[in-house]
C-alpha cells in the first residue's frame, strides 16, 4: 500500500516539491494527516495552506512557484499573475532582482490568509490577453510587465533594458518593441510635464 507521501509524489513533481492543503483533499488526504506529516519532518509547512517535499530541491522558480500557490489556497483567486519586476525576473529579461515576489490579483480577489512578508499584492485588471504562461507560471506578459513597473517605480532604464532583452531572445516582435519604447517615451515625458505643472 502507498503511503500518503507517495500519494501526494505526482503532485509535488509538478510545484517543484509544493502541495496545497486543497490538493491533498482532492486526493483523500485531511489537513490532520498534513499535521501528522509536518510534525514528523516528511512535510514542511511554507505557508497556510502551502506545503513542501522537503527533500526536492529548490529551483530559482520555487519561491515563485509558493507564491502562486499562496495566493490560490483556500479558495483564493486562480486568477493570478506574478507581475512587476518579478515577471521580468521570470522571463530572465533585465537584471532585476526583486527583494520580494510581485504578484497581481483581480480588484475583489479575497485573500484571507495573513500574507507571506516576501510578497508584494497589486490589485488591478487581469484580462486573458495580458497574462500568460511562462516556466509553468502564471505571469504578466512582456508588454504589461514593463509598463507595470514604469507605473509602480518610474525606473525607466530597466523598463528600457527589459524591452531591448525581450526582444533579442525573441519574447516581442519589432513592432512590439516600437510600439512599447514610444509607450515608454510618452510616459517618461508624461511624467516629466506632469512634474513641471506642479512645481
Amino acid at each position: 500500500m502507498r503511503s500518503r507521501i507517495e500519494e501526494l509524489l505526482p503532485l509535488a513533481e509538478q510545484n517543484d516539491g509544493l502541495v496545497t492543503a486543497a490538493q491533498a483533499r482532492a486526493l483523500g488526504i485531511a489537513d490532520s494527516v498534513l499535521a501528522r506529516l509536518t510534525q514528523r519532518g516528511k512535510l514542511e509547512r511554507v505557508a497556510r495552506g502551502v506545503y513542501r517535499i522537503p527533500y526536492f530541491p529548490a529551483d530559482r522558480l520555487s519561491q515563485y512557484r509558493e507564491a502562486v500557490l499562496w495566493a490560490r489556497a483556500s479558495h483564493g483567486p486562480e486568477q493570478v499573475a506574478l507581475s512587476h519586476e518579478t515577471a521580468l525576473s521570470v522571463y530572465g529579461i533585465s537584471d532585476v532582482n526583486p527583494a520580494r515576489v510581485h504578484l497581481t490579483v483581480p480588484k475583489n480577489a479575497r485573500l484571507r490568509r495573513q500574507k507571506p512578508k516576501w510578497i508584494v499584492i497589486h490589485r488591478g485588471e487581469l484580462p486573458p490577453t495580458d497574462v500568460t504562461t511562462h516556466e509553468g507560471l502564471p505571469v504578466t506578459t512582456v508588454a504589461k510587465s514593463v509598463l507595470d513597473v514604469m507605473e509602480t517605480t518610474g525606473r525607466s532604464g530597466l523598463a528600457r533594458q527589459a524591452i531591448k532583452d525581450a526582444r533579442k531572445e525573441g519574447f516581442i516582435s519589432a513592432a512590439e518593441l516600437r510600439r512599447l519604447t514610444r509607450q515608454l517615451n510618452q510616459h517618461v515625458h508624461g511624467g516629466a510635464q506632469k512634474a513641471q505643472v506642479t512645481a
